[in-house]
This record gives structure tokens, C-alpha cells and sequence, in this order.
């Protein structure tokens, strides 16, 4: 595949792992469940730290649950090489989401090690906590408070649906690896490239194996709590009632009308809708939904999700609304050098190339924050994500690998 000083990666060993990790949280519809921070999550980390120590690399935890395993440097004095993703799915997820790109960056740091080559700067493989958000709110938790976009205590302190906290399942993974060193939040990196499954249908469709990354579309997500009045359903009529489903439903469809473009390009999701309490006989007197609002342009973003506030209290009808906005990213670019880079691996071993925008949210945009980052896409059968059936082919995931591993060497000797 490739000729020095480039090593060639270990094709089968990588997709083995993906079988491996695969098993942790595996479920019978052949995805995986391993929400952050759970037992399984927990035993996922444990098993990267297994295959670390094989090599003598370290692992190092920092105070939000972030996990680094680093191959040394000769220049102690220098900032890390890194790569890497999470290890976390969405409830009922897939095989590839997150997995791909850390056992992509362990496999790159593998081949070097084996090959010789020594490297000036330390050589680490990043496993971001918290990325999906499913379990807990924030999404990008782990990365967003290493960069300082979030502020760590309160993070340790959000919780669950069960209540259980950040910070109690963060000192679970600390006691599981007692041999972890520690990593203080904001360390220097020297450069960060994440692998990643597409999620979409661009590169498939195009017939390219490998999507260079340019930047990610902006988002914005809300929290809103609609307050009306438990009531029994067959003695209270319409003119009593304060229904917040009704209340609701009327928000979410108005919301659609003004989000609604014919370019297609607003991406509008409410993917958690609670009514309370529940009863069949009961008018709700309660929802809690959640709005997930995406753009590529800055401008257009902030001015709809200004509207949003204004569209739900206006079809509160003789309900409460509290409206409450809790993500807030504006879109980005990454550097051309990271671009290039991607461009120039891909062309060096004849993978099938593109430039390729991201509509989903990653942790490369934090840690763009700290150091030039960047992104690779590989395809996804028709671009399933978030679903057991989601798909990616091993020689895809090999050829991310094997960019992963010229980056590194380039960056880093």
C-alpha cells in the first residue's frame, strides 16, 4: 500500500478490533448500546488501555473523563501529535460512529511503533467523553470543556434521566483504571485529526473512499417546557382544558412552516418529545421537548433561531412555555493545512478523493480551538447512522487508517 517512510498499517488487525469493540454494548439487531460512561463504555476504555499497555504506551485520564494514550516523543518538550474520536454510541447505535476514528488513531500509532520510527513529538490516540449527548446534555462534553467552552464543575454536576451525575461515572472510570496517569484540562496539542463515518450519502454516491473535510454547519438546540394542568379527560371539556400537548403540537408545526426551505438545506429535529404524566385519561399537563436547529451560514442561523422563542409563546394558548437554549455553535472552517494534508495522503496511496463539508456535529471543533484539526470522511451504506444498521467497509476504514498514519509521521517527526 504504501512505501517508506510511510508504514503500512495492519488492515486485518484494525477490522479485527472493530469486531472486538463491537461486542461491548453489542445488542441482537447487530448495533451497539454504550451510552458515555456506562459499564459498557467503561469496558471499552478498559480494553483500549489493555491493548496500550502491550506497547508500553501510557494512558492518562483528565478530570471530565477524557481519555489519552501516548506513544513518547524524544522532545518531551513538545505538544502531542494527535488522533482520535469517542467511544460512546447513541441508544440502539451503530458499530462504526466514534469507534471508527479512535481505533483508527490507535492503529496509526501502532504501525509507527512497530515500524521504529521515532518521532520528536509524543504520539497520542484521544478518546473524547460524551460526544453522542445521549445520556447526558451537552453533545462534545469531554471535548468542549478541554478546550474551555464549557465550564467543568458544571458539567461533573449534570445528570442523567436515572439522576446519576457526570462526575459519579467519571470517578468510576478513574477507579476501573487506578493506573492512569493525569491530564490537566487544556494541555497543548500540536495538531488533532479525527476520523469519522460520513453519516450522509456524499461520498458513496460519488464513488470516493476518503472525504477531506472543510468545516461543520453551525447548530443551536433548545430546551422547551410547556405548563398546563393535569386534568381527567372525559369531564373536562375544551373551553377548561389547559393541554400542553396541544400546545406543543402547535409550536412543533409552526416551527416546521418557518423552517421549511425548498433548498432543503435547514435541518430542523425535535427528537425528544416527554408528555406527562403519562395517563391514558389524563390531559397532559406537561411536555418537555427538545429542538435541534442546524445551518451552514451564521447569519441565517442566529436570525432563525431568534424566531424560535417567539414562535412557541405564541402558540402557548392558555399554557406556560419556558424556553431555554443550551447549545450554541456558530459554523466553522478548518485550516487549509489540515485539508491538504488529508488531500495529499489520500492521492499518495490512490484513494479516491474528495473535499466534503460536514452537516454533523464532531469534537475537531473543539479541539480547533487549541491547534490546527481537521476531519476525514469515509463512506456509510446510504448513509445510516444512529441505527444498528449502520455500515462501513474495512477497506474504507483501512485507508482512513493508513492517512491517519502519514499525518501523524508528517506532523510529528
Amino acid at each position: 500500500m504504501s512505501n517508506p517512510p510511510y508504514p503500512e498499517i495492519n488492515s486485518k488487525r484494525l477490522w479485527r478490533r472493530h469486531l472486538d469493540m463491537a461486542k461491548i454494548g453489542g445488542t441482537p439487531g447487530g448495533g451497539v448500546h454504550r451510552l458515555a460512561l456506562s459499564d459498557e463504555d467503561i469496558e471499552a476504555h478498559l480494553l483500549l488501555a489493555e491493548w496500550a499497555g502491550v506497547h508500553g504506551f501510557s494512558t492518562d485520564l483528565d478530570s471530565i473523563g477524557n481519555m489519552f494514550i501516548r506513544r513518547a516523543g524524544s522532545d518531551p518538550s513538545l505538544p502531542p501529535v494527535a488522533s482520535g474520536s469517542h467511544t460512546d454510541t447513541q441508544p440502539l447505535g451503530g458499530r462504526f460512529d466514534g469507534i471508527t476514528g479512535v481505533l483508527a488513531a490507535f492503529e496509526a500509532l501502532e504501525t509507527i511503533h512497530e515500524a521504529g520510527i521515532e518521532t520528536r513529538h509524543a504520539l497520542e490516540t484521544i478518546v473524547w467523553n460524551n460526544e453522542e449527548g445521549s445520556r447526558f446534555i451537552p453533545a462534545c462534553m469531554g471535548s468542549a470543556v478541554y478546550a474551555g467552552g464549557e465550564e467543568v464543575s458544571d458539567m461533573l454536576a449534570r445528570e442523567d434521566r436515572n439522576g446519576v451525575t457526570m462526575g459519579s461515572c467519571v470517578g468510576a472510570l478513574k477507579k476501573a483504571l487506578p493506573q492512569a496517569g493525569s491530564r490537566e484540562l487544556g494541555a497543548p496539542i500540536a495538531s488533532f485529526i479525527e476520523t469519522h463515518i460520513e453519516q450522509g450519502i456524499e461520498l458513496e454516491t460519488n464513488g470516493n473512499t476518503i472525504g477531506a473535510v472543510t468545516g461543520m454547519q453551525g447548530y443551536r438546540r433548545f430546551e422547551v417546557h410547556v405548563i398546563g394542568e393535569d386534568a381527567h379527560s372525559g369531564t373536562t371539556p375544551r373551553a377548561r382544558r389547559k393541554d400542553a400537548f396541544a400546545a406543543a403540537s402547535d409550536m412543533t408545526r409552526a416551527l416546521r412552516e418557518l423552517l421549511w426551505d425548498e433548498e432543503d438545506e435547514i435541518r430542523y429535529t425535535v427528537g425528544r418529545f416527554e408528555v406527562l404524566p403519562g395517563g391514558i385519561s389524563v390531559v397532559p399537563g406537561r411536555v418537555n421537548f427538545y429542538i435541534d436547529l442546524r445551518y451552514h451560514d451564521a447569519g441565517k442561523l442566529d436570525a432563525l433561531g431568534d424566531r424560535i422563542p417567539e414562535i412557541c409563546r405564541a402558540h402557548a394558548g392558555p399554557c406556560e412555555v419556558e424556553i431555554n437554549e443550551f447549545i450554541r455553535q456558530a459554523p466553522m472552517a478548518f485550516p487549509e493545512s489540515m485539508i491538504a494534508g488529508v488531500e495529499q495522503a489520500a492521492a499518495r496511496h490512490g484513494f479516491p478523493h474528495q473535499r466534503i463539508y460536514s452537516y454533523a456535529g464532531h469534537d475537531a471543533r473543539h479541539a480547533a480551538r487549541l491547534c490546527p484539526a481537521g476531519m476525514i470522511f469515509i463512506p456509510c451504506w446510504r448513509g445510516i447512522s444512529h441505527n444498528e444498521s449502520e455500515r462501513a467497509e474495512p477497506d474504507d476504514i483501512a485507508a482512513a487508517a493508513q492517512i491517519v498514519t502519514d499525518m501523524l509521521i508528517d506532523q510529528a517527526v
